[in-house]
């Protein structure tokens, strides 16, 4: 079973700036679509960002400006995608998820995989 892996996260005061990164524990045939989440305490899971196999892009309008999100977009790989996070401010406080819609081998269905998620906490 292919578990997604975030790394990255930490504390952080206001002002500053994390990179999240979200690798997959095997080599993952082809990725169509990725995207990070983040779910605040109370709040429901929010899409943050995406990116295509094409490789467009899209952003939650909260972060559009303070966040890039990247990925080498290849197949047979198992570094999946970066979130750049800059200027963040306490309202960025969550756990950040990473999403990939993938298939793990050529014959394999797409399916959907999550990581367990990383905590990003900005102070104030």
């Amino acid at each position: 079973q292919v578990q997604l892996v975030e790394s990255g996260g930490g504390l952080v005061q206001a002002g500053g700036r994390l990179r999240l990164s979200c690798t997959a524990s095997e080599i993952i045939f082809s990725v169509y679509n990725m995207r990070w989440y983040r779910q605040a305490p109370g709040k429901q899971r929010e899409l943050v960002a995406s990116i295509s196999k094409d490789g467009r892009t899209n952003y939650a309008e909260a972060v559009k400006g303070r966040f890039s999100i990247s990925s080498e977009i290849r197949d047979s790989t198992v570094d999946l995608i970066d979130l750049e996070m800059n200027s963040l401010n306490p309202e960025d406080t969550a756990v950040y998820y990473c999403f990939a819609s993938a298939k793990y081998v050529p014959w394999s269905d797409v399916r959907d995989y999550w990581g367990q998620g990383t905590q990003v906490t900005v102070s104030s």
